[in-house]
């Protein structure tokens, strides 16, 4: 679309700026294009519930077109929980209706004096009074915005949680998707703002239509055929990965303490399917349709979800079993405001401080009642919960056992035990954001088996597919499509896509460059901040307790000879810095002033 909109909460001033050429062909949008302004725009040391940070909501080249998977938007900032930067994608209809409106993005500055939502629809922007919606949670939220402002209108906003800036709070769109990760929703809570609404009916244009007809056609030719988009996603849901991680004895169990669980059949994809299944959902420009659409029985229950890492994080992680119980803790996160991830492996680390008499009054493991009523609590700031609300690690250091935390720098991980899993171990520990296994899923080669199968208790050669994988993942957030997409797409897929879109004579190997440019200036902002290889590490049970059963028994994770070589491929230093000419190489030559005055390299 050409334009960023700039709104500046604490002077109620709305303005637009141009999306300069370079920022688009050198960082896509999306993820990219949050990173590029964050760097050039935020000083380093902001406290990032301060009004001096920004909240980037951004969308990429190819959403609105109709490319397969595109219908998502990605939100940017500097993470509360972490102290990274930081970027969380959604799915849903929301990102098409803001690039509908008119605007590639929306950077928020400043505080806002009084609870507040704003209204995009097409050139009109305004700064509305969020008063009468203050401490709703989200459904209502959107319910309400939608009534004051269109119909049509898509809803981001956040929940009584992010209210009250729990470092562990989402934004939620469309009531049930979320820009789950790291706390983003206390970013839009310490800015006043509730929600964002948004209309448009503006068309992207496509440079070559006809020529991007032939690349979409191809793209959903590749996705009907793979097996994991053709059949598992659609079938079962993201939830099928919980008998898959369990069998090979990675489904991280009792806290990761284990990584084999005796009941995961009670709360896996197939499970989830028989009993509380209504319908299969789709994002916007997605024939995957890997949502679903759930009611507990016998009650007025329902939503979406529960997907994996939230069946596994209230399941395995809590050792509950109890399939209802977990529907309902998923249901409150959506409605609160919380990243599933976090909330339930906060919840599971404060049942292992129970346990080992560290945490007085505390949930034990297996109540599937105190935990849906922890969720609560979280959501309210009450009682345990207020210091649930600042995610593991600080509970764990709080309670004097930091190693507890099931975390990387601060961020929860997801559900894959790295012992089994060693190139996910690494991924892990190198994630900009903290733990992720988005940032390089190694989970598709590994243990899919996609696009090849490779040893996952070998370390050889992981460093590299390691850094192919983040790559290129971070190009596909900035275009900003599904994850879910690599399964079946490849770079070539992704260049035939951007060039007829956009007219740019753009290869495969320029998008895993894009993504290499990408990872360094995330790489640089968080170095700038005090981040290097000490923060690349795992917590200590991964790297010295083996697993003690199941089909990944006796293994722990070989991080450092990994470590080693991902730096030296990477052309960083041995402390994990990009040097002068490594970021000469990628086109980011006015970060290297950076490096100069804070590292003399």
């Amino acid at each position: 679309m050409g334009r960023i909109l700039r709104i500046d909460l604490s002077k109620k001033k709305i303005s637009s700026q141009p999306l300069t050429n370079e920022q688009a062909e050198l960082f896509l949008g999306g993820r990219g294009l949050g990173a590029e302004i964050l760097f050039r725009e935020l000083p380093r040391g902001i406290d990032p519930l301060s009004p001096e940070n920004k909240l980037i909501f951004a969308t990429g080249p190819l959403t609105g077109t109709g490319a397969p998977t595109s219908g998502r938007y990605s939100v940017t900032t500097r993470s509360p929980l972490t102290g990274t930067i930081f970027d969380s994608n959604s799915g849903g209809h929301f990102g098409v209706q803001l690039k509908r409106s008119g605007w590639d993005a929306v950077v928020l500055d400043g505080r806002a004096d009084r609870p507040s939502y704003i209204w995009i629809h097409d050139d009109a922007t305004e700064i509305r009074n969020a008063d009468h919606v203050w401490g709703l949670d989200t459904h209502a939220t959107e319910d309400t915005v939608k009534s004051e402002t269109h119909k049509d209108a898509k809803v981001a906003c956040i929940g009584p949680a992010g209210e009250r800036q729990v470092l562990i709070s989402s934004i939620i769109n469309d009531k049930h998707r979320a820009a789950g990760r790291g706390g983003v929703g206390a970013v839009m809570g310490s800015k006043n703002l509730k929600a964002i609404a948004v209309l448009g009916n503006r068309e992207p244009t496509i440079a070559n239509k006809e020529e991007f007809t032939v690349a979409a056609r191809m793209s959903l030719e590749a996705i009907s055929k793979n097996p994991v988009t053709k059949d598992s996603l659609p079938n079962y849901g993201t939830a099928v990965l919980v008998n898959i991680m369990n069998e090979i004895g990675a489904l991280p169990t009792f806290n990761f303490q284990r990584g084999y669980y005796e009941d995961a059949d009670a709360i896996s994809g197939e499970t989830i399917r028989e009993r509380l299944l209504e319908k299969r959902v789709a994002c916007d420009a997605c024939t995957i349709a890997c949502g679903r659409a759930t009611k507990i029985p016998g009650s007025d229950r329902q939503g979406e979800g529960p997907e994996y890492e939230t069946v596994w994080a209230f399941g395995a992680a809590c050792g509950v079993r109890d399939l209802e119980g977990i529907a309902e803790a998923n249901y409150l996160c959506n409605e609160y405001g919380l990243d599933t991830i976090s909330t339930g492996s906060t919840i599971a680390c404060a049942m292992e401080l129970s346990a080992s008499g560290h945490l007085s009054g505390g949930p034990r493991f297996g109540d599937a009642e105190a935990m849906v009523n922890c969720v609560r609590l979280i959501g309210e700031r009450s009682g345990i919960g207020n210091e649930l609300a600042e995610g593991s690690l600080r509970l764990a250091r709080r309670h004097g056992h930091p190693e507890c935390s099931m975390s990387v720098k601060g961020l929860e991980m997801p559900g894959y035990d790295p012992r089994g899993i060693q190139g996910m171990g690494l991924a892990f520990a190198t994630s900009n954001r903290g733990a992720c296994h988005l940032r390089g899923y190694m989970i598709s080669a590994e243990v899919l088996g996609n696009p090849c199968l490779v040893d996952r208790f070998k370390t050889d050669g992981k460093a590299s597919l390691t850094i192919l994988l983040q790559d290129i993942s971070a190009a596909t957030d900035s275009m900003v499509l599904c994850r879910f997409s690599q399964f079946a797409m490849n770079p070539g897929h992704y260049a035939h896509l951007l060039q007829t879109a956009t007219g740019v004579p753009f290869t495969a190997m320029d998008l895993i460059s894009i993504g290499e440019r990408i990872y360094n200036l995330e790489r640089i902002f968080n170095a700038r901040d005090g981040f290097s290889r000490k923060d690349d590490s795992l917590p200590v049970r991964f790297l010295e307790t083996p697993l003690p059963e199941g089909h990944s028994k006796n293994t722990t994770v070989a991080l450092d000879p990994m470590l080693d070589e991902y730096y030296r491929l990477r052309g960083w230093t041995p402390q994990g810095i990009p040097t002068i000419n490594t970021l000469s190489e990628v086109r980011l030559g006015y970060a290297s002033k950076q490096v100069v005055e804070n590292y003399a390299i």
